[in-house]
């Protein structure tokens, strides 16, 4: 009687793929590269604003020197930033628009500058500021307000 023997099932050949434990020390990387290179990403796009609002600031205030050349004097609080965009009324010669499109662009965290004038500080004929990230309002040159030099 020939000897019948178990056959031992052909062997695959390994298959490539990746472990649950590698898959999750990955994980755990990544999550810790993000946790450490996003808070100074933030702070970067944070200054980036300050930067741009002060620059903003800048701007309108040459624009401003421009409007006093033509009209004689600044707008007045109550005509504010428009009267670059709009003639206001009671001015005889005014060659706006002063800004492109029909209103003063908000600063870069989407809120209204904040224009008074005469100026409350001294040596300023006029205030021009951001309220910053907090939207920070009262008197210019407050704590976190962005105002002209």
């Amino acid at each position: 009687m020939p000897l019948v023997t178990a056959r031992a099932a052909p062997r695959r050949p390994a298959e490539g793929g990746f472990t649950l434990l590698e898959i999750l020390v990955v994980i755990a990387i990544l999550g810790l590269l993000i946790g450490l290179v996003a808070p100074a990403a933030l702070r970067q796009l944070g200054g980036a604003k300050v930067s741009v609002a002060k620059q903003a600031i800048e701007r309108l205030g040459s624009v401003l020197d421009l409007y006093k050349l033509d009209v004689g004097g600044y707008p007045t609080t109550e005509q504010g930033l428009g009267a670059l965009v709009e003639r206001p009324t009671g001015v005889s010669v005014w060659n706006g628009p002063y800004l492109k499109g029909d209103k003063v662009q908000a600063d870069p965290w989407n809120h209204p500058y904040i224009y008074r004038a005469p100026s409350s500080r001294r040596n300023h004929d006029f205030d021009l500021c951001s309220g910053g990230p907090n939207a920070t309002t009262g008197e210019p040159g407050a704590e976190g307000m962005i105002c002209n030099n």
